[in-house]
């Protein structure tokens, strides 16, 4: 994989989607990217499926705040997620626990 832009990334994760690893799952992502790479992206997935759509959502499960190149760099395996939230590079508000599965989810990336 080998997407530089946060756009072209947020494309392609419905078809990087372990449907196993998602069948029980119902949850709503909400991106909320800075910067260059910036931008608000929506990821749902629901029953094994895994939708993008820009924008912002009403009432996600919970919301990533970051610097866009960060957010690449994280699901491709170059950043280390957990020490970038801890360090106050990503802000997470909502379920942490979903945030924790993304990586089971989308193993494939990077």
């Amino acid at each position: 994989m080998k997407p530089t832009a946060s756009k072209e990334f947020f494309q392609l994760l419905p078809g990087l989607l372990d449907s196993d690893a998602a069948e029980d799952l119902d949850a709503v992502y909400q991106f909320d990217l800075s910067g260059a790479q910036g931008g608000q992206y929506i990821l749902t997935i629901r029953e094994g499926v895994c939708q993008v759509a820009e924008g912002m959502h009403a009432a996600p499960h919970v919301v990533l705040s970051m610097v866009g190149e960060d957010c690449i760099k994280i699901m491709k395996g170059q950043l280390n997620g957990p020490a970038a939230a801890m360090s106050g590079r990503v802000k997470i508000s909502g379920d942490i626990g979903l945030v924790m599965q993304l990586r089971a989810l989308f193993p494939t990336v990077g």
